[in-house]
């Protein structure tokens, strides 16, 4: 596929691992399982097409509300997946990141990320990231209060503060908005991802779950997203 300008940054909320396992009377992690195979999926488009940015909503602040046994089969599941995937992610110039309230998760867990993300800081291709433990209003209510603390501490103006700022204090600091926004399985929500990021996103549903959405998946979702006439709130 060549592509004049495909989107820099994609933002996924990977949704229906539990549904697409239990349809087949399978334990939820399983979903899970073939899920991290979409992942590669998803990491094969972008480096085709040249997109810079791919933004994975992995663990939501909400989801310690699963069954235990979930939860530590997923925290086990990334630690496996970090571990195996440095030497590819290396290999294909894959920068891997994470974002969220990542001191609260398991000590193992941040082990895993901390390593993950030395070993692949000089790769400029792909930027992976991870959200973890991430609920966009606390990654607002954060910023707003590091915002908050330099005011009172005299180190920032008031008169300052605009959308650059609050930007600057997120946790994508660095990161450009995403331009494309996917959800799979159907559901229309945006479930508290990236709520001041995807504020000009384009936006995407597809009805596949999660495990069943591959590299032709992506790929399609990219094609018509360069179709797409972006005004952003102009008119031309």
């Amino acid at each position: 596929m060549n592509l004049k300008s495909p989107p820099r940054h994609i933002a996924i909320v990977m949704d229906g691992n539990g549904r697409w396992a239990k349809e087949r009377g399978w334990i939820r992690i399983k979903g899970h399982e073939q899920g991290a195979q979409s992942v590669q999926e998803c990491l094969t488009a972008c480096l085709e097409v040249g997109v810079e940015y791919l933004t994975l909503y992995a663990f939501s602040s909400e989801n310690w509300k699963r069954p235990q046994l979930e939860v530590q089969g997923l925290m086990l599941l990334l630690e496996q997946y970090l571990g195996n995937k440095i030497e590819e992610m290396n290999r294909n110039g894959i920068r891997f990141s994470a974002i969220g309230r990542l001191e609260e998760l398991p000590r193992s867990v941040q082990q895993c990320l901390h390593k993950a993300i030395a070993a692949t800081a000089h790769n400029k291709k792909l930027t992976l990231t991870l959200a973890l433990n991430y609920g966009s209003r606390n990654e607002i209510v954060d910023a707003v209060k590091v915002i908050a603390q330099k005011v009172a501490h005299g180190t920032l103006d008031p008169k300052s503060i605009n959308e650059e700022l609050i930007s600057e204090h997120l946790y994508t600091a660095g990161m450009p908005d995403p331009d494309l926004f996917i959800r799979t399985s159907g559901e229309y929500r945006i479930s508290n991802f990236l709520l001041w990021q995807l504020s000009y996103s384009e936006i995407t549903i597809t009805p596949k779950l999660w495990p069943d959405f591959k590299k032709e998946d992506l790929l399609a979702a990219i094609e018509e997203y360069t179709s797409r006439e972006r005004r952003f709130g102009g008119v031309q």
